[in-house]
């Protein structure tokens, strides 16, 4: 069980743009997704650019989509709102509130001509078990079948799933730029996705008003994407995240 014990530091809210880097950034660095401006990405999430990251975000092939989804179906006009991203990201009601059929037809669009019969038979399944477009499912039953976006299908699979999925990790310490969290990892299980017992680990922090994560402190929470520490969570966030998590996972095994 989760228990969050959030520290009494002020928590300030970045905006849309600055949120969507901050995550979007560990991967992009790699070369994994998104336009190949790493470098404008960091700096704009610093000095909270958010003109620049909006023309970055857009080359975003696999998210933005995902972005225009949400806000389409929850009737926001803007893709890059800071409720539709933290939705994206983390799960919400507004994933929640995407209509199946709209889903469908946006996967359609994008990804079908990609996938053999076969896979997407089982992904049209995940879709009628009531799979959302939330980072997790992108992860969980996309990449499987389709791949990164520009980096292909990596060897091995299970390692990058876990990766690239949105975590959740305790703050054991702060190590100068960097966190000491204890986080659970991805398995594979007879055949099944399962999140395996806390393991400590360090992650590059994003720097903000308040410091390192604006204050974050040994008891926090924060999420993790590609070994970095994208934000600190509220216990809701928490919470959210977590059963969304919970929820991608039962529908990829029940697809896999």
């Amino acid at each position: 069980m989760i228990v969050a014990q959030p520290s009494p530091a002020t928590r300030s809210t970045p905006s849309g743009p600055v949120l969507f880097a901050r995550y979007a950034y560990p991967p992009n660095r790699l070369g994994l997704c998104g336009p190949a401006d790493a470098p404008a990405l960091l700096d704009g999430a610093a000095a909270g650019a958010d003109g620049e990251l909006r023309e970055l975000a857009r080359g975003f092939e696999g998210a933005f989509p995902y972005l225009q989804l949400i806000a389409g179906q929850n009737d926001i006009a803007d893709p890059l709102d800071q409720r539709v991203v933290d939705a994206y990201w983390l799960g919400s009601p507004f994933t929640a509130a995407v209509r199946p059929r709209a889903m469908h037809r946006d996967l359609v669009e994008r990804f079908r001509g990609r996938m053999p019969v076969d896979d997407w038979r089982w992904l049209e399944n995940a879709l009628a078990g009531g799979s959302r477009p939330m980072h997790a499912f992108h992860v969980l039953e996309i990449f499987p079948r389709v791949g990164l976006m520009r980096g292909g299908r990596p060897d091995p699979v299970v390692e990058t799933m876990d990766a690239c999925r949105i975590r959740w990790g305790r703050v054991v310490d702060v190590v100068g730029e960097q966190l000491l969290v204890a986080a659970r990892r991805l398995d594979l299980v007879n055949g099944r996705l399962e999140l395996g017992p806390e393991r400590t680990e360090l992650a590059n922090g994003w720097g903000g008003p308040g410091g390192l994560l604006d204050g974050v402190a040994p008891g926090d929470w924060v999420s993790l994407h590609w070994s970095w520490a994208c934000d600190r969570l509220t216990p809701s966030q928490l919470r959210r995240l977590a059963g969304w998590t919970d929820l991608a996972l039962a529908s990829a095994n029940r697809s896999m």
